[in-house]
């Protein structure tokens, strides 16, 4: 006789309905069947430090979409070495990297006092220039081999028109560098954050000054 035969009815409805919670469970997990839950991570809180430029009335200023890389706009942290590019495994950013950055941008000018300041969208005022920004590079690069620690690059265009006729006021790239203190997700975030911060600092001043010059 098939062993299966003298199974009693209850051990029968055990069975099935211990298949049943495996196929339910499965299904709450099938996105990501075997990978280990990522690790959250920001950048955008280091302190921005901008030179104070000349002193006038408030300058407005609309900003523009900020065009990012395809490869780092989201939310995983690109890496690359000798020509090859990877993402970290098991780390992420809170929010896609293109939305940290606009938030950096937004902090980093409401936290200076000079002239330029961001309008925000469906905000009544008005805009004196133009800014737009292209993050071209977002990465860390490992630039001593993979067992050494990276360099974080952040590399960004920044175009200033006038807003009454969109005549050319400035164009720009601004560039950071900064070594991170190990090889470890832990030791490179802060180097992205560091990064970011001295490009913003770059860029506040330079539409400061940009400001002030397009009015002469």
């Amino acid at each position: 006789m098939n062993p299966i035969n003298r199974k009693t009815p209850r051990a029968v409805a055990k069975i099935v309905a211990a298949a049943a919670l495996a196929l339910s469970l499965s299904a709450c997990i099938s996105v990501f069947p075997e990978s280990e839950p990522a690790t959250l991570y920001r950048f955008g809180g280091a302190e921005v430090s901008a030179p104070k430029g000349p002193q006038g009335p408030a300058l407005g200023v609309l900003k523009a979409p900020t065009v990012f890389t395809r490869a780092s706009a989201g939310d995983r942290l690109l890496t690359s070495a000798q020509g090859e590019v990877a993402y970290i495994a098991g780390a992420r950013w809170v929010s896609p990297a293109s939305v940290l950055f606009d938030e950096a941008v937004a902090s980093a000018f409401q936290a200076d006092t000079g002239r330029a300041r961001l309008i925000g969208r469906g905000e009544i005022a008005k805009a004196d220039l133009v800014l737009r920004l292209e993050v071209r590079t977002f990465e860390a690069q490992y630039v001593n081999g993979l067992k050494a620690a990276p360099e974080v690059l952040v590399r960004v265009r920044g175009v200033l028109n006038k807003n009454q006729d969109r005549s050319l006021v400035s164009d720009r790239v601004f560039e950071a560098r900064v070594k991170a203190a190990d090889n470890r997700v832990s030791a490179i975030v802060p180097a992205y954050d560091q990064a970011t911060a001295k490009v913003l600092g770059e860029v506040v001043a330079w539409v400061n000054a940009g400001g002030a010059a397009s009015q002469n």
